[in-house]
């Protein structure tokens, strides 16, 4: 059975399908904590993919937005103190335009530019056209931002590196989530029928024909600027070329939760292109798209180095330690200073310590608090101040 403090990575899904994708990417499934940390209402699954000890967690069913990402996020990282960093998986409305051929079933990462940290917030403020510029975030950590040119690299290298194309492999036996045959953009001028759920209805004269793409896979990726915000972008004459080019941000993609998580975690974002950021909206490649967004996300993983979780002592070990201390104390056994300072940097340690002699001292309750407050006859006190 795990601890809470062995994991170093945090998953967060944004809807169900990348969530099963996500726990199909893991090389190993394993036992996470018995019982939940108080006030902690998410679901976690634990595994691990190379080393990296990870948990999973997908917002609430028929919940979207920020809000409900940040919440998410605040009661992951203070249950699983040495989450490292965060990876947010989702699906995304794509945004191609002249010059940058992103199709159904890519992936986009968020990339700080010169324009904006890799993701912003366009529903932030209000323009009349364009986006609003109040809306900057912060970049994703530096160790996730250094592994990004060596899973480029492998990406570029199909014929050495399995990559996305392998990593797919583990979903090859469910059915839906396999790669759909139609790929439809229509031309910004194209409206689609507010009563069809798909669009067999659209006119195809209205297409606009794209050639076969040159590539060494099925599914590229590209670096960029993500557009996050709580609504659903819809108009694509908007999008295209209004947040695309004219603020030139050239926006890759929209999606409604990073926005609540780059400025207050250390996050990256990770989206499948499961849809046109416009008007013509289907459910066809959300499984597929969930599933290339998950297998990224594996990748980078793979790519980054791990690193060992470093012990963190409990109120409980702690009490624990603090007893045999003070039978060494009482007894005249010689104690080993350095294991004693490793104890007494931990921030409770020294309180719980001091406020445990202190009670046994005076005969009552002692107000925990800075360590010169306390009686300075108590053998705890004593140890503290030398060693300090």
């Amino acid at each position: 059975m795990a601890s809470n403090e062995t994991f170093t990575v945090g998953w967060i899904c944004a809807i169900q399908q990348v969530y099963e994708a996500a726990c199909a990417m893991l090389d190993e499934d394993l036992a996470g904590p018995e019982l939940a940390e108080q006030n902690d209402s998410n679901t976690y699954f634990f595994g691990r993919i190379g080393k990296h000890r990870i948990v999973i967690s997908c917002l609430p069913s028929g919940q979207r937005g920020t809000t409900p990402a940040t919440r998410l996020a605040k009661d992951m990282m203070r249950s699983f103190p040495q989450l490292r960093f965060l990876l947010m998986v989702g699906t995304a409305g794509g945004v191609p335009i002249k010059g940058r051929d992103i199709r159904l079933g890519d992936v986009v990462v968020s990339e700080p530019n010169a324009d904006s940290g890799g993701v912003f917030q366009h529903d932030s403020g209000y323009q009349d056209r364009g986006l609003d510029r109040a809306g900057h975030l912060n970049s994703p950590p530096a160790v996730l931002l250094s592994a990004l040119p060596e899973v480029k690299r492998r990406h570029n290298n199909p014929a050495r590196y399995g990559g996305i194309d392998q990593h797919l492999k583990l979903l090859s036996e469910d059915s839906r989530f396999q790669r759909p045959e139609n790929d439809y953009l229509f031309k910004d001028d194209s409206y689609h029928a507010v009563s069809e759920k798909n669009c067999s209805q659209c006119k195809m004269k209205d297409l606009d024909v794209r050639q076969p793409r040159n590539l060494k896979r099925d599914v590229d990726v590209f670096y960029g600027t993500v557009a996050s915000g709580n609504t659903v972008m819809k108009d694509s004459k908007e999008n295209y070329v209004s947040y695309g080019e004219m603020e030139g941000r050239y926006v890759l993609c929209f999606e409604m939760e990073s926005a609540g998580l780059m400025n207050d975690f250390p996050c990256i974002a990770i989206r499948g292109i499961s849809n046109y950021a416009d008007c013509h909206k289907t459910d066809e490649w959300e499984y597929y798209a969930s599933a290339t967004a998950a297998a990224y996300a594996k990748e980078l993983l793979l790519v980054v180095k791990p690193i060992k979780a470093k012990p963190l002592f409990t109120d409980s070990m702690i009490a624990e330690i603090a007893a045999s201390i003070r039978h060494r104390i009482d007894s005249g056994i010689i104690l080993d200073e350095a294991a004693l300072v490793e104890l007494l940097q931990q921030p409770r340690a020294t309180e719980m310590l001091c406020h445990k002699e202190s009670s046994e001292h005076e005969g009552s309750e002692t107000a925990v608090g800075s360590i010169n407050s306390f009686d300075s006859t108590t053998p705890t006190v004593i140890l503290v101040k030398q060693l300090k």
